[in-house]
């Protein structure tokens, strides 16, 4: 059965005239096009191709696209409907059609007088959580809320998977210069035990705190970790300290109730609040905790600062929109599988992961919203390390492989905290030296004079040029700021969302729902008993049977 179509645009990529026109440009002109040449012929090119949203700076000049280019884009954003998609999703009407909900994370972040779809239901009771958290966070740091024996709490344990672990772990991380004096942080997300086990010898359970974020209080991950921390806690302290020492973000109150967890640590949260977009809400709680309320709403500012910017800049102008267009350009017309993300600073060296989760699960989909297959190229698989780093690891591929990467470099210009100035200007130079070799190349007679005149003999420099050349005419992108603080964040984090909601718009496809996670949960449901009991395996799948066979 076809999923109802929403009163959004009803035409999908293939079927606009301007994707014709696009394929068009990219035979005739781009397919063998030189940015090298581009620069040449334009000394405005810089200009032309930068943006500034916030505290953001996007240089996208070293990018395979002209101004022809630019203009199709342009017209491709409206034949497909993204103007009016952004403003349904921040008047709540129903974009997540699979699940029937409304998408307004944007209202997590929003002031009240921003006047966001406040009709849809939990949008007025925001500000009343975000009390509740601040009370909470206030109240932890000045000793109120305390362990067993009135302990202060030293380390807080934050347990979730997905959304309700990725993002928070990237954000804490980020942000550690604002780590509140005397807390320590931990996560524990996967379900084989270790990453628990190995903070029991680190961990005194009278200074721990452990947050559970899961809004059904059923991930299997989740709640298998939260009850060996219950345990733990437990079999040192006893039944009664578990109270004290386990807080919540979750809607499933009989199974918090079950659990233990008190009424005054319970933060909820929304059905419209989806996963990979939930930092913005109650999930947020044990990164308020180590940073403090007032950053933690730093962080929530900046990313409606960049709400405003997307909501209102025209295509050209406007940040996530160009950010997705060239994406869909590179996909769909360069043939590009992955990008990579580069951030030159290691606080952000859970931004590739994260961004993983953002792009592969919104937009990993082969269904359009009217049910029928997508006809385009969708998603696109996102990977990446800290610089410079990665520059001693894949950046071989990226310079002289025979992959086409269109890559994202992350620079900050200061270094929040105790950073050493230096080597911030080093990790500059760094970033802007791969930009400028991946755009420009080094040819074999480059190679050859230069080996030449280092004393290498003829015949030797000559057998060695091809193996030196780098091609060049490889696209990035720019991303620059002044310095990771908790506004530039919240906004480089909104960025990303809005980007991959606009590609998912251009595609026809729902970004908001995550059907595919579901069957292999179900099958391992279904394996868990066999493995846990000894069952005989009454699948069909031979492999799993010796599978099966062998692990016991």
């Amino acid at each position: 059965m076809n999923v109802p179509q929403t009163k959004l645009s009803a035409r999908y990529p293939l079927d606009l005239p301007v994707w014709q026109e696009l394929k068009d440009h990219y035979r005739t002109k781009m397919k063998r096009a030189d940015m090298r040449d581009m620069f040449k012929c334009d000394k405005r090119r810089v200009e032309r191709f930068t943006l500034d949203a916030g505290d953001l700076h996007l240089d996208y000049s070293k990018n395979l696209i002209n101004a022809e280019t630019q203009k199709l884009l342009a017209r491709l954003t409206c034949e497909a409907g993204v103007p009016a998609a952004i403003e349904s999703m921040f008047t709540g009407k129903e974009l997540n059609i699979t699940e029937e909900r409304s998408v307004l994370h944007v209202a997590l972040r929003s002031k009240m007088s921003d006047q966001i779809a406040l009709e849809v239901d939990g949008v007025r009771e925001i500000w009343g959580v975000l009390t509740k958290i601040e009370s909470f966070v206030e109240a932890v740091h000045a000793g109120k809320i305390a362990g067993e024996g009135g302990k202060r709490f030293t380390d807080i344990v934050n347990i979730g998977i997905g959304g309700s672990d990725l993002g928070l772990v990237m954000a804490t991380n980020a942000l550690r210069p604002y780590w509140r004096k005397g807390l320590r942080f931990h996560a524990v997300s996967n379900i084989d035990g270790t990453q628990l086990a190995d903070l029991h010898s680190e961990l005194d359970p009278a200074t721990t705190l452990f947050i559970v974020c899961s809004k059904t209080f059923t991930t299997l991950e989740t709640i298998t970790n939260a009850q060996a921390a219950r345990a733990w806690v437990k079999d040192v302290l006893g039944e009664e300290a578990v109270v004290r020492h386990f807080a919540a973000a979750s809607t499933n109150h009989a199974a918090m109730d079950a659990f233990g967890i008190s009424p005054e640590f319970r933060f909820g949260f929304w059905d419209w609040v989806g996963g990979r977009y939930s930092l913005w809400s109650a999930v947020g709680l044990s990164l308020a905790l180590m940073v403090g309320i007032d950053h933690f709403k730093s962080v929530l500012a900046g990313a409606r600062r960049m709400d405003m910017h997307f909501r209102t800049a025209p295509a050209t102008e406007n940040m996530p929109v160009v950010m997705a267009l060239l994406a869909v350009w590179y996909s769909n017309f360069f043939g590009a599988e992955s990008q990579a993300i580069l951030p030159y600073t290691n606080r952000l060296d859970r931004l590739p992961a994260y961004l993983q989760q953002l792009q592969m699960e919104s937009n990993g989909k082969s269904v359009r919203r009217d049910g029928r297959p997508v006809k385009v190229k969708t998603g696109q698989i996102i990977w990446g390390e800290p610089g410079s780093n990665a520059q001693h690891s894949f950046y071989q591929l990226l310079h002289q492989g025979t992959r086409f990467v269109p890559i994202d470099f992350i620079l900050p210009v200061e270094t929040v905290g105790e950073g050493n100035g230096l080597q911030q200007k080093l990790a500059i130079a760094n970033c802007l030296a791969q930009s400028e070799a991946l755009m420009e190349g080094y040819s074999a007679d480059d190679a050859r004079v230069e080996m030449r005149a280092a004393g290498v003999a003829a015949g030797r420099a000559n057998s060695l040029a091809r193996h030196k050349e780098h091609a060049g005419n490889r696209p990035s992108s720019t991303i620059l700021f002044r310095a990771l603080t908790p506004a530039v964040l919240g906004q480089l984090i909104a960025l990303y969302e809005h980007k991959v909601f606009v590609e998912g718009t251009l595609y026809g496809i729902n970004s908001f729902d995550q059907f595919g996670v579901e069957l292999g949960k179900h099958l391992a449901n279904q394996l868990t008993a066999v493995v846990q009991q000894d069952e005989a395996y009454n699948g069909r799948n031979i492999s799993t049977t010796a599978l099966l066979k062998r692990s016991r």
